[in-house]
């Protein structure tokens, strides 16, 4: 397992770069903006350490963030998706979204914080259960 990034959501897309990129010093990976989900995604990470990342989200529709839904879900990255979601489910633990394309599933801790896990490389063929279990509750 390999951790990813921490994702929270911004209000100001500018005024949060002037704070994490200006201020705070972090340098801006990768940007990506997607039209149809109305949202822009922006990595940055310390210079020289691109495997601790924050992913700042910023939906361009205005959002009032409420009980920490500006902190949206650590991610890791998983050699084995299937394996690991099966393991978790061995040990009780419910898949709130199943890794149904092989290469993304979300579960949550008990403190309902939200675990994106993600294939390593490429996504596996899908397989099931996987393919047609439902999503169980938020994610």
């Amino acid at each position: 397992m390999k951790y990813l990034h921490t994702m929270v959501r911004v209000t100001d897309l500018e005024a949060s770069l002037r704070f994490y990129r200006d201020a705070l010093g972090l340098v801006e990976l990768r940007r990506n903006d997607y039209a149809q989900g109305r949202y822009t995604l922006v990595f940055l990470a310390a210079p020289g350490d691109e495997s601790a990342q924050i992913e700042l989200t910023f939906n361009w529709d205005p959002e009032a963030y409420t009980g920490g839904r500006n902190f949206g879900h650590l991610a890791y990255q998983v050699d084995d998706i299937y394996a690991t979601c099966q393991r978790l489910r061995e040990h009780g633990v419910t898949i709130s979204r199943p890794p149904r394309d092989g290469r993304m599933a979300f579960v949550r801790s008990p403190d309902q914080i939200s675990i994106e896990l993600l294939q390593r490389g490429a996504a596996l063929p899908p397989a099931e259960p996987w393919t047609s279990m439902p999503n169980t509750g938020n994610w």
